[in-house]
């Protein structure tokens, strides 16, 4: 059985800089660091997102973290999400899988990295407490959003964060769907992916995103990410 909830983040290795939290966590997975070991940084200097993007943020501005959780459930990303998006505040919504937004910019990203087969996976968090969106890249910084925090903030938002992964970890799966369900950016929306288009109608009892097609037919995405409108856009 995993530990319990209130270890989460410890034991815990907080670095200046590294390149990918991500990446430090997955070698304490493999050299057997428990359930809840929780790997930090000030900066990043390979940090990715999904689909290989650069996840960017100036030093300090950002909470960037990646937790491994030992047997993991099967909704562990709708969890971290609604977990992420508590935190963010009432206005937060999220685009399926795990991506969490403030108006229509991203303000947190969560990759979720591990080997089933070995019962772990590194859940890798990147939310922005203090980012100045106009000190990002013109093309990160047009899909951005931000706390508006102080850097001082991003413990505090730490702290936070952990206090809602351990107490949605050990909510039931009805539960993480409705919470889910409530702050789905996606419902009723046109969106495209890599083969095909329709328009999002939620999500089924594994979290997979159920699209209606527009010849009357229903699909389940299970994996993959999806864009509002166009396959070129998000």
């Amino acid at each position: 059985m995993n530990a319990p909830s209130a270890a989460l983040g410890r034991p815990r290795l907080h670095l200046r800089v590294c390149d990918s939290t991500n990446e430090r966590a997955r070698e304490l997975a493999l050299a057997g660091a428990p359930h809840g070991t929780l790997v930090t940084a000030a900066e990043q200097t390979a940090g990715r997102g999904r689909q290989g993007r650069r996840w960017l943020a100036p030093p300090g501005t950002a909470l960037l973290c990646s937790l491994l959780i030992r047997e993991p459930p099967a909704l562990l990303p709708l969890m971290a999400a609604v977990a992420v998006a508590e935190v963010c505040g009432p206005e937060a919504m999220l685009k399926w899988p795990n991506d969490v937004l403030l108006g229509e910019g991203k303000v947190a990203g969560i990759l979720i990295e591990g080997r089933p087969q070995e019962g772990w996976a590194v859940l890798g968090i990147g939310l922005n407490v203090a980012v100045p969106v106009e000190a990002l890249p013109e093309d990160v910084g047009v899909r951005a959003a931000t706390l508006g925090r102080a850097p001082g903030d991003v413990e505090p938002v730490l702290e936070r964060l952990l206090g809602a992964l351990g107490a949605w970890l050990g909510r039931d799966e009805r539960a993480v769907l409705d919470a889910f369900r409530a702050r789905d950016a996606l419902v009723g929306r046109e969106i495209a992916w890599a083969s095909g288009r329709g328009r999002a109608a939620g999500v089924d009892g594994r979290g997979r995103l159920v699209v209606e097609l527009a010849d009357g037919g229903r699909l389940a995405l299970d994996a993959g990410e999806v864009h509002l409108g166009s396959a070129s856009g998000d």
